[in-house]
């Protein structure tokens, strides 16, 4: 896996970056420390309705981290 794309987050990081993908009325309900961490590693970023994903936290999500692929092996 590529190292630019491997990101060690938490399960609640996990899903939280997965919520981003859903409507901007769930969107706002999400953590905000949460989504402040993930906007420091720019895998989200703040827009006028809220939360959005980044194109690199899409990446990060479809590819998953090497944590993630060692629990499911």
């Amino acid at each position: 896996m590529s190292a630019e794309l491997d990101y060690d987050l938490t399960q609640d990081q996990w899903e939280v970056l997965k919520a981003l993908r859903l409507t901007a009325a769930i969107r706002r309900t999400l953590n905000q420390f949460i989504i402040e961490r993930l906007v420091a590693l720019q895998l989200a970023a703040m827009a006028d309705d809220g939360p959005v994903i980044t194109d690199t936290g899409r990446k990060v999500l479809v590819r998953g981290s090497a944590r993630l692929w060692d629990l499911a092996a």
